[in-house]
């Protein structure tokens, strides 16, 4: 992909400076650069619509603080923001590596534990993250050390039909804080008083066992990176319900993402499962206006089970070869202190915040007209300060391949534990490997 330089120039405003309090350091406690003075940062990220407008719009923020400072913007794709981590460590030219690079979730503490030397630990840089829900941020802590400041929120949610569910008698109420079996029954009473099913999910994919195995702080890995396939009963429960899901009926697998954002789009089902991201595509339909609304997630009915999960989401990163301070001092004053920004960035882009402080802003609060009235952003919030801390494990790419392979030959009859088997013995290949 083309590269994409956006230079965003030094606004004329009245110069404020600031001292930097940070106290961390790239290994020996020193940082480098200082705020005083500004500069430039150079940033990578990959969204024009999304998170390059977010990092556009912290930069004007910060610029009314710290007039002198300027940042470069380079739209890089994730999949070549992995590469080139991998690419330039292994060649020692760190300094190939911008100030700030944003890193998808599930792959942050693998890069973490691979590559240290590239990533700042963040912990004691005057950042709060005790501000952040718990869970985003174990995503991207290691060994108890924070190296990513959280970006956007992939709280997973239901939204619903209410005009649907209601010919079957029920409301929003109903599927609130409700157990996996409690939904499918309700979602059967909705699939014969209408015909339609209550959810739609690509086929082959593993995304609806993987939230609900995190729903309940569970992993398919142990805490030591050993894989946990075989002999994990809450992630068996998980299959279990997918399966059954699958078999009364209540959730249908379609061909391709088109297909199912088209399902809930088009009348299809009642409505969805998955992150919070989907808001925007549930708001396609101008004729649905007032006719959705938002509640938490099914639990599984094992130890630890709740109604919340995540399903995707990024955070921002600082490397060893940035302007330390600068860079810090930038990200605390906007993705992690700065209430105006994520105004902006809700209505403007559809970035939901984990920072939680955001919640409490009027722009959180209003009453969304397209979900009936219901303050929808203050609620995914308030979800996702909920959702159980969960450990993705370095090998996690493999394990939803492994999970994929499994779950489609048990729909086409093949015993659960048999496949669950398989699946370990091919991750403790791959890790052999």
């Amino acid at each position: 992909m083309k590269k994409l330089l956006v230079l965003i120039l030094v606004l004329a405003l009245a110069f404020v400076v600031i001292a930097c309090d940070n106290d961390n350091g790239n290994g020996d406690g020193e940082i480098t650069g200082s705020v005083e003075d500004g500069g430039t940062i150079t940033v990578w990220c990959w969204d024009p619509a999304f998170n390059i407008f977010a990092m556009d719009q912290a930069a004007i923020i910060y610029q009314a603080i710290n007039p002198n400072f300027e940042i470069e913007i380079i739209e890089t794709p994730w999949e070549q923001v992995d590469e080139q981590i991998t690419t330039f460590a292994t060649a020692g030219t760190l300094d190939l590596l911008p100030d700030i690079m944003l890193v998808q979730d599930q792959a942050f503490q693998l890069n973490v534990m691979n590559f240290p030397e590239v990533f700042l630990d963040l912990t004691d840089s005057g950042i709060n993250f005790s501000e952040f829900g718990a869970a985003k941020t174990s995503l991207s802590t290691v060994n108890g050390r924070n190296y990513g400041v959280p970006f956007d929120n992939g709280v997973t949610i239901m939204g619903l039909r209410t005009d649907v569910i209601g010919q079957a008698g029920l409301t929003i109420d109903d599927f609130t804080s409700v157990t996996w079996n409690d939904f499918i029954t309700l979602g059967q009473q909705v699939l014969e008083a209408t015909g339609r099913p209550m959810l739609a999910t690509t086929a082959g994919g593993a995304d609806y066992v993987d939230f609900m195995i995190k729903s309940a702080g569970v992993s398919m890995f142990n805490a030591d990176g050993s894989p946990n396939l075989d002999n994990n009963p809450t992630l068996r429960e998980a299959i279990a319900i997918y399966v059954e899901l699958v078999q009364t009926g209540v959730l249908v697998e379609v061909d391709g993402w088109d297909a199912f954002i088209g399902s809930f789009v088009n009348d299809v089902v009642a409505g969805t499962i998955a992150g919070c991201w989907i808001l925007g595509s549930i708001q396609q339909n101008p004729d649905h206006e007032g006719l959705w609304a938002v509640t938490n997630v099914p639990r599984l009915n094992v130890a630890g089970g709740t109604n919340f999960s995540s399903w995707g989401g990024s955070s921002w990163a600082v490397t060893t070869n940035a302007n330390a301070a600068l860079a810090i001092d930038f990200l605390k004053h906007t993705f992690a202190g700065s209430v105006e920004l994520y105004d902006i960035l809700l209505p403007e882009a559809g970035a939901l915040a984990t920072w939680i402080p955001a919640a409490a802003s009027t722009v959180y609060q209003e009453e969304h007209t397209f979900f009936g009235g219901q303050r929808v952003a203050a609620d995914i919030i308030n979800f996702s300060a909920n959702i159980p801390t969960f450990y993705f494990g370095i090998f996690h790419y493999e394990g939803i391949s492994a999970l994929e392979v499994a779950i489609t030959n048990i729909l086409n009859g093949a015993d659960i534990d048999a496949e669950l088997q398989a699946a370990q013995e091919f991750i403790e290949f791959q890790m052999r490997g």
